[in-house]
């Protein structure tokens, strides 16, 4: 007996980070997403481990459907949320952003994507786009035929494509932008500002209701400008921006008393910032203290 829950034990912590990943990319939220893999683990433990041909496709299973039922329940949640929703940040390591695909799909852009919609399309989308697993191996997970999963995972695959970022920026083209942006606001310059913001940028703020943020989405490279510019400019002279790696792409953490204050991402099309996101929900920042690690 012994025997076998070391076993168990054994096998979930080599398969956490994928699990967490599956989770999180379907949910968006850290904290719900390590809820998920508590219930996952309740269940793995019971588990009669001879009968379990594929030990990782069923902890992916049990996760997924864990989930799904979770973005249902939450889904209510938000509608209720102050202010917009924002995907809660992640610091993540190096690693991540060598997996291309992975960090795509934790993007706060693509997350935002994954948003839009519904919740069995997300799992299929993420578990078929991100994971790629086999159809029948995801029928099992969402309790669907696989024949509807094909359908599923199509329809999934269109809307996302029709969201996504227009012209994939690299690293680099990230990094650039955010590093101009980063001067144009520690100088003020509102025309260095002006000179990264695409015409149709849209800045989203995430206070959750705690923190002051922007209530609605603001739109325009004049309006967002003169918002952030008149913003910053309240800050203290101890109040500063620090380059750092979210959701496997670069951003910039805005740091107050030694305290992490706002976790700002970006999406870059074509060279110019189009998506401002800043996160200052505070429940929202605590994967920000350490590196989280994602699997695919």
């Amino acid at each position: 007996m012994a025997g076998t829950s070391q076993t168990a034990t054994d096998t979930f912590v080599a398969h956490r980070s994928l699990l967490f990943t599956v989770a999180y990319e379907v949910l968006g939220s850290a904290a719900d997403a390590e809820d998920v893999l508590q219930e996952t683990w309740l269940r793995w433990v019971g588990v009669d481990l001879d009968a379990v041909r594929d030990r990782r496709a069923y902890l992916v299973r049990v996760t997924t459907r864990q989930a799904l039922s979770r973005l249902r329940a939450v889904g209510r949640r938000r509608e209720s949320y102050v202010g917009s929703w924002l995907p809660e940040p992640l610091l993540t390591a190096p690693d991540v952003a060598e997996d291309v695909e992975l960090a795509d799909s934790v993007s706060m852009a693509m997350m935002l994507v994954l948003e839009t919609l519904a919740p069995t399309e997300r799992a299929v989308f993420v578990l078929r786009d991100v994971f790629d697993l086999g159809y029948d191996e995801i029928a099992e997970a969402v309790d669907k035929s696989p024949a509807a999963v094909r359908q599923i995972a199509h329809r999934a695959r269109a809307h996302v494509a029709a969201r996504r970022p227009r012209g994939a920026a690299s690293r680099d083209e990230a990094r650039g932008a955010l590093d101009a942006f980063r001067r144009a606001v520690e100088t003020g310059d509102l025309q260095g500002l002006l000179d990264v913001l695409a015409p149709d940028v849209v800045l989203l703020g995430d206070g959750g209701g705690i923190k002051q943020a922007v209530p609605r989405p603001v739109v325009g490279a004049d309006r967002v400008a003169r918002v952030l510019a008149g913003g910053l400019g309240k800050l203290p002279a101890t109040a500063t921006l620090r380059p750092a790696q979210v959701n496997g792409w670069p951003a910039l953490v805005l740091l107050l008393d030694g305290g992490i204050d706002t976790v700002v991402a970006v999406r870059v099309d074509d060279g110019l910032v189009t998506g401002l996101y800043a996160v200052r929900n505070p429940e929202k920042l605590s994967h920000m203290a350490s590196e989280t690690a994602l699997r695919r």
